[in-house]
């Protein structure tokens, strides 16, 4: 493997793993890296202007520093660009890390960025904005946002339902989603999801055959309405697959477009967006280069 021409670092400053940041350039010290960019930045939102900069000022290896929100914020900056990302999972949460098989350990994810092996990823791309785990709107963003993290400790997987219970409100409005120009589905649903990679929050498969490199998103829909058809969608995801269960259905496509009868805040691997009713997202196959476990 040939080595990177320029090393690049876009970190959160809030974010924390092992011994801090001071560990992080030491340890890419320590791979011959001499000469680094360093950017930090106090939130995730200030991350795409930095790693642009690093991009143009001729790094090719950008080592990200954060959880997924930071994540999706620099990919979204170097998609195309033809830089290689290697994460570093600093932040509290860390699907898509998870997904790749990258550990939360500092050594060791700075070894992979350095002599891991080189994956291009698809990424989806929804209302302009990319993103490398998965979009969606309803119940199941309200769920990941406000899951109790000492009820997920001490109960793993089943946190989940106990958390997703507490959200049950109301009559799902009604939503039509077209897969690749044809209408799919046009009735009722409480929440909405497009995944690029098949295991979300608490270890949930919410896409079992999901693959970031396939040249497809998957397209997920809840209609469970009431606490006993979601306790038994939520028991489902957490123990099964997720289509197995009478309240989900699943499919997959390159284009997608989601019409809601009412605005609803829509997220971006776990990051809230602006309130929306069209949601319009495509897949962007081999957009970006990861550094993975070999």
């Amino acid at each position: 493997m040939s080595a990177p021409r320029r090393v690049a670092v876009v970190a959160h400053r809030k974010k924390s793993l092992g011994g801090g940041l001071d560990e992080l350039r030491a340890a890419i010290a320590g791979h011959g890296a001499s000469d680094i960019d360093w950017y930090e930045v106090p939130k995730s939102r200030k991350a795409p202007k930095k790693a642009r900069r690093a991009v143009e000022r001729g790094a090719d290896l950008v080592f990200v520093w954060g959880g997924d929100g930071m994540v999706q914020r620099t990919m979204d900056a170097l998609a195309g660009s033809g830089a290689t990302v290697a994460i570093v999972p600093a932040g509290t949460a860390n699907l898509l890390a998870g997904n790749l098989g990258i550990p939360d350990d500092l050594g060791e994810a700075v070894r992979i960025g350095f002599e891991g092996r080189r994956r291009q990823l698809d990424l989806g791309r929804l209302n302009g904005e990319h993103f490398a785990v998965m979009a969606g709107a309803g119940f199941d963003g309200r769920l990941i946002r406000d899951a109790d993290r000492d009820l997920k400790d001490r109960a793993g997987k089943l946190a989940y339902v106990w958390t997703g219970l507490r959200h049950v409100r109301g009559v799902a409005p009604k939503v039509r989603i077209k897969v690749d120009g044809t209408t799919w589905f046009d009735e009722p649903a409480s929440c909405v999801l497009v995944g690029n990679v098949g295991r979300i929050t608490g270890g949930i498969h919410a896409f079992d055959d999901a693959q970031p490199d396939d040249g497809w998103l998957e397209v997920g829909v809840a209609t469970a309405q009431g606490a006993v058809e979601w306790a038994r969608t939520l028991g489902r995801m957490a123990v099964g697959r997720s289509e197995k269960s009478p309240f989900v259905r699943v499919t997959r496509a390159k284009r997608i477009s989601v019409r809601l009868a009412e605005p609803m805040t829509y997220e971006l691997d776990g990051g809230a967006r602006a309130q929306a009713r069209k949601m319009k997202v495509r897949v962007v196959p081999a957009a970006i280069t990861v550094c993975v476990p070999a």
